[in-house]
């Protein structure tokens, strides 16, 4: 498997994590279900010109090999095609609004095709990738476009606003810390980052306790409750059937890959 990470300098120091070449794994085509996240993230396939999940109801959804990944409020179906091979970028919190502008939720939930969003550069930006010579020039290509698209600054009150948040600090709190009014954080916020604050803070707690489950076969589902700030064990199994459709325990029987990562039998 060939991995190629670049953390890019300035401009895009701050607003873009990693930009990612990955080809050489998955042996086989899989379905899983991936747990809800609240980053957004651009793909590129470079086996082929389409990108596949499905809907609730089992009806795949295709988009073009050249996608916008929205933020996520509850787990999606996806398949990894063999021989998987791609590039992804992963933007900062708050940052991929500087790229694509917001309101960005209109993404939630979402893959949507680049040439949607950017037009022609969106749609040509896929075959310049495969015309690279190589790993580092292709994310050249991608690293050029992106400088090219950035027209904006992240918001300074949404990025605390997701720290304090992602520690499990209280919503209202986090307004009245920030000086603002609970309607303009949830305004401001949910524009740029694409989860309200309140989704935001439930997808962070349930990613909190699944790191903390990583590599646990049995687990004190009344302990974790209490540690990570759960009414009771009744609403940690609530939350799990709202963000990701199985019980605590079916997660924990189905993890594959990660913690993010869940088997998933039934369709196609």
């Amino acid at each position: 498997m060939t991995v190629v990470v670049r953390r890019p300098g300035p401009p895009l120091d701050g607003l873009v994590r990693a930009i990612t070449y990955q080809a050489g794994e998955q042996p086989r085509t899989s379905v899983e279900k991936l747990l809800p996240g609240p980053g957004a993230s651009l793909w590129i396939n470079l086996n082929r010109d389409e990108f596949r999940s499905y809907s609730e109801t089992g009806q795949v959804v295709r988009v073009p090999g050249a996608m916008l990944a929205g933020p996520t409020s509850r787990a999606a179906v996806i398949e990894f095609e063999q021989g998987r091979a791609h590039i992804s970028v992963t933007f900062a919190l708050g940052a991929a609004c500087c790229f694509f502008g917001p309101p960005l939720d209109v993404t939630r939930d979402l893959q949507v095709s680049l040439e949607d969003i950017w037009g022609r550069p969106g749609a040509l930006l896929r075959e310049q990738v495969l015309e690279a010579t190589g790993p580092q020039d292709a994310l050249n290509v991608v690293e050029g476009v992106l400088i090219g698209a950035l027209t904006g600054l992240r918001d300074h009150l949404v990025v605390a606003a997701g720290g304090a948040l992602s520690a499990g600090v209280p919503v209202g709190k986090v307004a009245a810390d920030l000086e603002m009014l609970p309607r303009t954080l949830r305004r401001r916020f949910t524009a740029q980052v694409g989860l309200s604050p309140k989704r935001f803070a439930r997808v962070q707690r349930l990613q909190r306790v699944v790191r903390d489950l990583d590599g646990c076969s049995s687990v004190d589902w009344a302990g974790v409750a209490a540690r990570h700030g759960y009414a009771d064990q009744s609403h940690l199994v609530e939350e799990f059937g709202q963000l990701v459709g199985v019980t605590p325990t079916e997660y924990l029987r189905s993890r594959v890959n990660g913690p993010n990562h869940l088997r998933f039998v039934g369709f196609p």
